[in-house]
């Protein structure tokens, strides 16, 4: 049976983020995920975690100004330093937190830099990551996204994705699946999912169009639970999606998945 995590950047909304832990494990949740944990003391955030017995599974890495638009800085040459400072950040947190597996995005390539320069910068930041989130006990993580709804994002594809991580050369990088985007990108979920089941650590999920709950788009979810448990994945999947009205009245997708 999967093992669903609630996405508290998107989830839960109507309330405080804080509170977004409770309304999680009341709605049924075992884990939860969210962007970043920066803005709170990690502290709170295990009390939060430990009152409501969740798991925390994933975060990402520091990924620049947000609020400005930036996506992830992985791909700017420009932002090394920020970058490894970044990853001490979220080793401090994922500590506290029991957190895992930590995700980096790649970030949008900036203007006047060339794709192979931004591919360079990419790859030696994996490889610094994941050799020091490895010494930290921590895995890491990153994510393809569409280019429809960012423009830009370096990292966009699942064999862009895998051909990269091959010349990292780390047994502590693996493949952050999101059917939402994979499905925007290439399609053909469920065979290249199976192909490249030992490298996916973690999955996330949304419909498509709209980015909506399960059932309110055009991939047939039911079908993918099924294909994912023959397969034997037993990591989580990341409900990273925007309710289409509120998050509890769109949660009957889950109620049937799990029974």
């Amino acid at each position: 049976m999967p093992k669903f995590a609630a996405n508290l950047s998107m989830l839960f909304t109507e309330e405080d983020f804080l509170d977004r832990f409770k309304a999680a494990a009341d709605a049924g949740f075992k884990g939860v995920e969210y962007l970043f944990p920066y803005d709170y003391p990690a502290t709170e955030l295990k009390a939060r975690l430990d009152e409501h017995d969740l798991t925390q599974v994933l975060h990402n890495l520091p990924a620049g100004d947000w609020g400005a638009g930036e996506r992830g800085i992985a791909c700017h040459p420009d932002r090394v330093e920020e970058f490894r400072a970044g990853v001490e950040q979220a080793i401090d947190y994922a500590t506290v937190l029991g957190c895992k597996q930590v995700n980096c995005l790649a970030g949008i390539q900036p203007q006047g830099v060339s794709e192979d320069q931004a591919r360079r910068t990419l790859v030696e930041n994996l490889r610094y990551a994941a050799e020091t989130l490895e010494a930290a006990g921590i895995l890491l993580l990153a994510e393809p996204i569409n280019t429809r709804d960012i423009p830009g994002f370096f990292l966009n594809r699942t064999e862009q994705a895998l051909a990269i991580f091959d010349e990292v050369g780390s047994d502590n990088l693996k493949l952050q699946y999101d059917i939402y985007h994979m499905q925007i990108m290439e399609g053909d979920l469920a065979p290249t999912i199976e192909k490249h089941l030992e490298r996916i650590a973690h999955v996330q999920l949304a419909d498509n169009p709209g980015r909506h709950e399960p059932g309110t788009g055009e991939i047939h979810y039911p079908f993918l639970f099924d294909h994912l448990d023959r397969l034997g994945y037993s990591g989580w999947i990341g409900c990273e999606y925007k309710p289409a009205t509120t998050t509890k009245e769109g949660l009957g997708w889950l109620d049937r998945a799990l029974n």
